[in-house]
């Protein structure tokens, strides 16, 4: 069974893309059978994984509208080892053409579950807004990876979106947590950043990840080269923390697996 997370954060330019597209390619790089579905018209985690957006037959559109399914419309990513549902500027006209739609919030849920015998983790880039698509992502996802700077006005956007899965939660999708907190773009020497770090472990505690993603030239050349930092420079330190990041991610979720086995369990026994 496919483990679906939402990369998201209300707030715009806080790595949301860089997080997913890494994060695939590292979670491939250990052996993951990945897919990543860019739930974003601009298409960036689709041409940063090295597919031309341009050039796609089917995409995301398709598979929301209906017209085609997941298996047919994912391309695989020879040079980034793991699975695309890309997006293009078609996907813009979807937030219209979905409103009159049944079940519009849970179409991407539909598709997914379809082709879920063939990956070990899905990961959805969703758009820095709280759109229709975005919803389609919050309502398929067992959870929310939330990458996020250290600084001020990034606690306030966590809070804006601490509230948004509190209410998918409530009225959509029951299963939708917050998996945890990735900081990203992390400079230590900084004193605020290491205070906005401080307030984020004492407040969200087990919640935020152990692995910090370090700001790195690397990781922000590698979009121009068409490519996850991962696989443009897996040297690079931003690369051996995502790695790092992948295998934590492996370990969280089997550790989430074997309490809700256990409960399951107990749940039955009593």
């Amino acid at each position: 069974m496919a483990k679906i997370f939402c990369v998201a954060n209300q707030k715009g330019g806080v790595g949301k893309t860089t997080t997913t597209v890494n994060l695939a390619a590292g979670l491939a790089k250990i052996g993951q059978r990945v897919l990543m579905v860019d739930l974003d018209p601009q298409g960036n985690a689709t041409m940063g994984s090295g597919v031309d957006k341009r050039s796609l037959d089917l995409t995301v559109y398709d598979v929301l509208l209906e017209s085609a399914s997941v298996k047919e419309a994912a391309v695989l990513s020879d040079k980034c080892g793991y699975w695309v549902l890309g997006a293009n500027r078609e996907l813009a006209g979807a937030e219209v053409e979905l409103v009159t739609l049944e079940h519009r919030e849970k179409r991407l849920k539909a598709a997914l579950a379809e082709a879920d015998a063939d990956f070990d983790f899905v990961l959805i880039d969703c758009p820095p807004s709280l759109s229709m698509l975005t919803l389609n992502g919050l309502c398929s996802a067992h959870g929310v990876i939330v990458p996020m700077q250290c600084e001020y006005f990034a606690l306030e956007g966590l809070t804006d979106l601490v509230n948004t899965i509190k209410q998918v939660h409530a009225n959509l999708n029951a299963d939708l947590q917050i998996i945890g907190l990735l900081r990203v773009m992390f400079d230590p020497r900084i004193t605020l950043q290491q205070q906005v770090s401080d307030q984020l472990k004492g407040h969200f505690g087990d919640k935020v990840f152990n692995s910090v993603i370090p700001r790195n030239v690397r990781l922000a050349e590698a979009p121009s080269y068409g490519l996850p930092g991962v696989v443009f420079d897996p040297s690079a330190k931003g690369s051996q923390a995502f790695v790092e990041f992948a295998q934590e991610m492996v370990e969280r979720v089997q550790r989430m697996s074997a309490a809700a086995n256990f409960k399951v369990k107990t749940g039955s026994g009593a």
